[in-house]
């Protein structure tokens, strides 16, 4: 079938309210590397790689041969029978995780990782409420949705009792009217706040993402986490970083995003880049932690610790010691966010770059004095960029964010090609203006 024909059976069949980029939108058929192709054979260079899921690209050999000689063998077993992979990523995850986390429970997908998670703290803890940020997204679930604080992704029944939602570390349009450094990162101190006027004083657990992803790529100052880290344990909490996105190298530097601040979180969430677009995600705490949760209820998975998944996720993280290691990233990246700092220099549309590695964000205004966000613009240029031939996210409470984000074995050559297009994109938008 071809673009039109699946996007006709996509309308007869599949939920309405299916997000789908473009106004022609495209049907994407095979890839390879960083390439992806539609049903209609236009190619594209993915720099969004698949929501920040497709790590190492598409179609890596040593990937495809895993997961089939996995399949060939057991596709599935469930959390009541133990298998090899299972254990064997465990293992490895425990030698690239921070600090002294060192034990996994696998789920599926990015929201059951966060479910898991705050059902940990609260049942370690005794204590039920949490807190999460403004601009934040957690998931889909009833508690995920509570979690998350922008409208448009609350649909449904989001009322969970205990959630309360701290300031966000959103310097470029700092909710305190402030200027950092001077302002003494304020938003942090907001957390202890939210704790002594919204709660009953003690809490279960502070739930954030190094770099928000669907808030559009919001970076935290370099203090933020350790002043937060502190205020949580202070009231009886514990520290939940979700690096759903920021995880396996994409900030650069290190494995994981909140290495760059220097703290260990009690428990971590991951998922997406982890099994590079097998469905895939993991909980992990200390051994502690997870001993004191013995005891207090029973939990299984159907899915987690899939073998296919747990062996596609060690291929996963060979290919990237191999070919995309953190140290790889934070170069690329860096080249990467030079050239978008060019063309904010270049272009008024550009408000704000932001990010790190690999992951970086680009916010666009129709004015940087009001920063007015540039809504339809951001729109006109996701046209631009599609008939061009690059492939872009895009997020943020306003819609106005761009979120640049390619399989981490992207090279210079492939971030000059996105830069190119988008050079000619931005040019042909600001004209509009």
């Amino acid at each position: 079938m071809n673009n039109a024909e699946i996007l006709e059976k996509q309308r007869q069949y599949l939920w309405p309210n299916h997000v789908l980029y473009y106004t022609e939108p495209i049907a994407l058929d095979h890839g390879a590397g960083l390439t992806v192709w539609d049903a209609d054979g236009n190619r594209y260079l993915d720099f969004f790689a698949g929501i920040l899921t497709s790590s190492v690209g598409y179609a890596h050999p040593k990937v495809t041969e895993r997961v089939q000689e996995q399949v060939s063998k057991l596709a599935h077993c469930s959390t009541l029978y133990m298998n090899e992979s299972h254990v064997l990523l465990a293992e490895k995850l425990a030698a690239m995780a921070p600090g002294k986390l060192q034990t996994s429970y696998f789920t599926a997908s990015g929201t059951e990782a966060d479910e898991t998670a705050v059902m940990l703290a609260q049942s370690v803890t005794g204590y039920q409420e949490v807190i999460a940020l403004r601009h934040g997204y957690s998931g889909r679930s009833a508690l995920a949705r509570s979690l998350t604080a922008q409208a448009v992704w609350r649909v449904g029944p989001t009322q969970i009792p205990g959630i309360k939602h701290a300031l966000a570390p959103y310097c470029y349009r700092c909710p305190l009217k402030l200027s950092y450094p001077s302002c003494g990162v304020a938003c942090a101190e907001d957390v202890e706040d939210v704790i002594r006027t919204t709660t009953t004083g003690k809490i279960a657990a502070f739930l954030a993402e190094p770099i928000m992803g669907v808030g559009g790529f919001i970076t935290a100052p370099p203090e933020y986490f350790q002043i937060v880290a502190d205020i949580v344990h202070r009231y009886g909490g514990l520290l939940i970083i979700d690096e759903v996105q920021t995880g396996f190298g994409r900030t650069g530097d290190y494995w994981f995003g909140i290495e760059h601040w220097g703290v260990e979180p009690d428990i971590m969430t991951m998922a997406k880049g982890i099994a590079g677009g097998f469905p895939l995600s993991n909980t992990m705490t200390t051994p502690e932690i997870a001993q004191a949760a013995v005891g207090k209820g029973l939990t299984i998975s159907t899915f987690g610790g899939n073998p296919v998944s747990c062996a596609a996720s060690l291929a996963v993280i060979e290919v990237m010691e191999e070919e995309a290691s953190p140290q790889h990233v934070a170069e690329v990246g860096n080249h990467f966010r030079a050239g978008l700092e060019r063309l904010q220099e270049k272009y008024p549309l550009i408000g704000d770059v932001r990010g790190k590695g690999l992951m970086q964000g680009v916010e666009m205004v129709l004015d940087r004095k009001t920063k007015e966000p540039a809504t339809k613009e951001v729109n006109a240029l996701f046209e631009q960029t599609r008939q061009r031939g690059l492939l872009i996210g895009k997020g943020g409470l306003y819609g106005n964010s761009l979120r640049l984000a390619p399989p981490l074995t992207a090279t210079r050559d492939h971030v000059d090609e996105a830069l190119e297009i988008l050079d000619h994109a931005f040019a042909a938008v600001q004209e509009m203006v």
